[in-house]
């Protein structure tokens, strides 16, 4: 009883902390001027950018599908997809991805015949792929937008481009370690098994394609009421992120605004603003906790069956 209550009282404040959240970013407009502000982005281009959302979570799933693998412990893909969308549609909006989302993981994982560790293993190949991932698009979007860095982060074009390389030998020299180096890596008492190069590839390959997918997101919703590039899109969207994620910012507050000011200064753009809010944060949220509730109760069925 006591750990219903206790995922109960975690998704209503998962709620609760997405519409916090949405509030102090809206909260200087009025219900009018929200309600015209969405009305002006096409239903089509609303519609696009709830489908890049969803391919975005669908990547996701497969983060924590090949960490599985790396753990030595391989499930069926639709306990993993439904473990992977419930705890990061409740980490990102709460933030501190690792914790939030890892105590979900450590839940379900654990009732599957995981230990600790293997839990540890998981939450630390997904963060790794998220890494991988974000350096990866990071380096190629520098160098297809570099004065988007420049502009943002006041690099020099040497710094930019000496930046660009760096995020792309992360991911390029990961690959290479794990093709040439089979034992665990250690350091000071601490260890990592290499997952080998086809799981390195693949981190690689489905971390780039889940950041692109947020993007496309972004663009979508953008594109409902102003021309914009996906490259600077992108560009603009991984530098801004890399902070987030260092900072933990719940929601990813602040960066989506930054993203705006950036590529559209003295543009109303609130609408592409809330319709990215709901696509990506609030909507994902709310299935989210749903699916946790209803989880918790075929889970308590099957026990007392």
């Amino acid at each position: 009883m006591r750990s219903k209550t206790g995922q109960a009282i975690l998704a209503l404040a998962a709620l609760c902390l997405g519409g916090f959240l949405l509030w102090r970013a809206l909260g200087q407009y009025s219900y009018a001027d929200l309600r015209s502000a969405v009305a002006a982005v096409p239903l089509a281009r609303i519609a696009a950018s709830g489908a890049f959302a969803a391919a975005s979570y669908g990547c996701l799933t497969f983060f924590d599908y090949f960490a599985l693998r790396y753990a030595g412990k391989p499930q069926p893909y639709p306990r993993t997809a439904f473990v992977s969308f419930v705890s990061l549609s409740l980490g990102h909006t709460i933030g501190l991805a690792a914790l939030s989302s890892g105590a979900v993981r450590y839940r379900y994982y654990s009732r599957w015949g995981l230990s600790a560790t293997e839990v540890a293993k998981v939450i630390l190949f997904c963060g790794l792929t998220v890494g991988l991932g974000l350096s990866g698009l990071a380096g190629i979007a520098l160098l297809l937008e570099p004065a988007v860095a420049r502009e943002m982060a006041g690099l020099s074009t040497a710094g930019t481009y000496g930046l660009a390389a760096a995020c792309l030998a992360f991911p390029v020299a990961y690959v290479a370690v794990n093709a040439l180096w089979r034992k665990p890596l250690s350091f000071r008492g601490w260890s990592m098994d290499m997952p080998g190069v086809r799981l390195a590839l693949a981190q690689v390959g489905i971390g780039i394609l889940n950041f692109l997918c947020v993007s496309a997101c972004l663009q979508q919703a953008l594109l409902g009421v102003h021309e914009v590039g996906f490259s600077a899109v992108t560009s603009a969207y991984v530098v801004a992120n890399a902070a987030t994620l260092i900072s933990h910012v719940p929601g990813g507050l602040g960066v989506i605004e930054t993203v705006i000011q950036h590529l559209l200064p003295g543009e109303r753009l609130i609408g592409p603003l809330l319709v990215f809010r709901f696509t990506y944060f609030l909507i994902p949220l709310m299935l989210g906790a749903l699916l946790m509730a209803v989880g918790e109760i075929v889970l308590r069925r099957r026990k007392t069956a």
